[in-house]
């Protein structure tokens, strides 16, 4: 054993990990070993900062999760209108089941087999009925969550609760929706009842067990799976006793999550301009809204320890290029659609139509007036502060010497306008040729700025190395190396999942009292009955409609709408049948069209688009794409301070941004989905049969007993339409 320095922020029982995968069943007679097994799951399930795959659910990305919603522009295989996926040719569905059958560790199956084997060692081995416990608990947890993230894909796979031989015998068939959702809630409330007497008295005792699974989490956890039950997805005639039910059980679950020592962080204490919004997200310290995430570190070690280099790269995706990274770009949907300032809908909306609309004018030119605080610590735009670094971390000057200093980053400013050099017009969409301000390379009318680390708010969590010597994965330098945690399943969600069933239960009143708690931590207050109307009490639809709009903004950009928008299928409402579909599949609740019941409009048939602000006309265009003639600046234009999101005059700083916007900077709509050949443009087609995913011809050719998803290809069947149904027992019917 090497004994070796670690970062004070990143999770201690990860940091001794070795790879625990070839073991014999004497190591489950020593507790040390035994742990090392449970150790060795975290590394295997715990989510990470990249793209959604199939062991990774979606973060924020702007991955085929996070452009299949409002989120981004530009569209996801799953909202192309050009393509249709297919399990067996063409462009085939993504592949969330088996990844890759001849890898245990590349393989989700691989890891169930490695979870069983963990819990049957522990089980039969030698060690005190309360550490098998303490282990135990955590072990079933990350087979509820692997489960979890196979059933909300296929609705329903085969369980598989022990580690079965290599043969052909050994298969096991696909079971319904509900026989795993049933698996997956005993998994879970096995966890919680094992884990109870070492986690429900403020969490672990020990300081090097934070970040460990709790019994807490584990009924988080299963909140969410029985709210996805309780879903239109899965609950297509409405059954409200299925909402009361688990109405129930969460509620009196809450009591268990709150005495593992979850509750919203900063509550009672909004800060400034949604400040402490922001500032839970860099948080390292032990973190009450964590209920379910991981923690990461900053070390950059790669000899021979490669596991243990834990960096959260989200601060690198998000920085704009002038501050060492790459940016993402907002759609300006999502921009249209955040509420005001008095917490309703921007006047513009078309949609979420049962709720109020907002007393402020909206005006999509300068979309920062009069917003929700959480707006502020969403989105960034050229003029705002975003504060970098401090202590010496870094200069993005160092990197690129064109990069602006700003005092080491300390008093970075945000200028994202463009200016246009050589030939063509300033309106002609195909006019390129133009550069962003300061060298940006990454060029947006706004960024994405959630989950910042944001050295005016807390003191910064990641180290800049603007040589690019920091850590990597793969071959990829990363400028920023963060620990700030990963936030999988926060209280919020807690909350709010709770309010959702309660709604469908009839108990309006308690949910919108669950609104109230987030919003409050938002900054709104019960003088204005917190941003909400008073009508929700008594109107149902209304009340779902305002819980799944602050879904929207309270989780934007972390991963979360995408599933949102699958189990209320927002894209067609429900409406439209699966080619083939059994009966089972038609929706009888909410009206028979979720959209219609909720006043939301579909998504499907509309377009996200994208804008720019560039200089004024009267600033002229530069000769050549040199990266210091910046038109404005040369011709006289002067910048005006940065606006402090920290100011107590916030609003009146952003009237003043918004004249010398007026003076110096015009803003441009560019194309953001995609356009035909002759720039007719497309719009969002999700296909209802992407509600539940087929099964790719590749994992069917060796799982000959495998039943295809219903309105999917089956190879084994000769392409014909599959046959399995979710909602039903037998999983045969009679396509007639």
């Amino acid at each position: 054993m090497v004994a070796l320095g670690f970062s004070a922020c990143s999770d201690d029982f990860l940091e001794e990990k070795k790879n625990y995968d070839a073991t014999g069943e004497e190591i489950y007679n020593y507790y040390e070993g035994a742990l090392g097994r449970i150790n060795d799951l975290y590394g295997w399930c715990l989510p990470e900062v990249t793209a959604m795959n199939w062991r990774y659910p979606s973060v924020g990305d702007d991955d085929d999760a996070g452009k299949s919603t409002e989120e981004y522009a530009g569209f996801s295989q799953f909202v192309n209108p050009t393509i249709e996926l297919s399990s067996l040719s063409g462009t085939e569905v993504p592949d969330y089941y088996e990844n890759n059958a001849k890898n245990v560790q590349e393989n989700p199956w691989g890891t169930i087999r490695n979870i069983n084997n963990a819990i049957e060692g522990i089980t039969k081995g030698s060690l005190s009925e309360e550490n098998k416990n303490k282990l135990l608990g955590q072990a079933y947890f990350f087979r509820a969550w692997t489960y979890y993230k196979f059933v909300k894909w296929y609705g329903g796979v085969p369980i598989v609760d022990k580690v079965l031989d290599a043969s052909a015998e050994a298969f096991v068939p696909r079971s319904s929706a509900e026989e795993c959702i049933k698996f997956i809630v005993a998994d879970l409330d096995r966890s919680a009842e094992l884990l109870k007497p070492f986690t429900a008295n403020g969490g672990w005792e020990s300081s090097g067990d934070y970040g460990r699974i709790t019994s807490g989490a584990a009924l988080a956890l299963k909140g969410r799976v029985l709210t996805l039950w309780c879903s239109p997805l899965f609950n297509r005639t409405g059954d409200v006793s299925r909402y009361q039910e688990a109405y129930q059980i969460m509620k009196n679950d809450l009591a268990t999550i709150d005495a593992c020592g979850y509750g919203l962080y900063g509550e009672g204490n909004p800060g400034t301009n949604g400040s402490t919004f922001a500032s839970m997200f860099a948080t390292t310290s032990k973190n009450p809204e964590m209920v379910f995430g991981t923690l990461y570190n900053t070390l950059v070690d790669f000899s021979g320890y490669a596991d243990k280099v834990k960096n959260n790269r989200w601060e690198r995706y998000i920085r704009p290029s002038n501050a060492g990274g790459s940016g993402k770009t907002p759609s300006k949907a999502l921009i249209d659609l955040f509420p005001m300032a008095d917490g309703k809908r921007p006047t513009t909306a078309q949609t979420y139509t049962h709720l109020d609309k907002s007393s402020f004018d909206y005006d999509e030119r300068y979309p920062f007036l009069n917003r929700d605080p959480r707006f502020y610590r969403t989105f960034a735009f050229p003029g705002v502060r975003w504060a970098y670094s401090a202590g010496g971390n870094g200069d993005a000057t160092e990197m690129n010497p064109q990069n602006p200093s700003y005092n080491g980053g300390k008093d970075y400013v945000l200028w994202n306008y463009v200016w246009f050099y050589g030939e063509g017009s300033f309106l002609d969409e195909n006019n390129n040729s133009y550069r962003g301000a300061d060298n940006l390379g990454s060029v947006s009318g706004m960024f994405v700025r959630k989950k910042t680390d944001d050295y005016d708010v807390n003191a910064p969590v990641y180290e800049y190395r603007p040589d690019g010597q920091g850590a990597k994965n793969g071959a990829e330098a990363v400028p920023f190396i963060s620990c700030a945690p990963l936030m999988e399943l926060r209280y919020a969600e807690v909350l709010l999942n709770l309010a959702e069933v309660a709604c469908g239960a009839g108990d309006m009143a308690y949910a919108v009292q669950q609104l109230n708690r987030i919003r409050a931590r938002a900054g709104y207050t019960a003088a204005n009955n917190y941003g909400l109307q008073t009508s929700l009490n008594g109107n149902q639809a209304a009340c779902m409609s305002a819980i799944l709009y602050e879904r929207q903004i309270e989780f934007a950009y972390e991963g979360k709408r995408f599933d949102d928008m699958r189990r209320w299928m927002l894209y067609d409402g429900g409406a439209v049948k699966v080619n083939g579909a059994p009966e089972s599949w038609t929706l009888t609740g909410w009206g028979g069209n979720t959209c219609t019941w909720l006043g939301f409009k579909p998504m499907n048939g509309q377009r996200r688009e994208r804008f720019i602000y560039r200089t004024a006309d009267k600033y002229g265009k530069a000769a050549d794409a040199a990266y210091d003639k910046d038109v404005l600046l040369a011709g006289g234009g002067v910048r005006p301070e940065g606006v402090n999101l920290m100011s107590s005059t916030l609003q009146d700083d952003l009237q003043a941004l918004k004249a010398w916007y007026e003076e110096n900077l015009v803003w441009m709509q560019r194309p953001g989905d995609g356009r035909n050949s002759d720039k007719t443009p497309q719009y969002i087609n999700f296909l209802p049969k992407y509600y539940f995913l087929g099964i790719k011809s590749g994992v069917m050719s060796h799982n000959k007993g495998l039943l295809q998803t219903a309105g999917w290809e089956d190879y084994n069947n000769g392409g014909a339409m599959g046959t399995y149904d979710p909602f039903e027992e037998t999983h045969y019917w009679n396509a007639e």
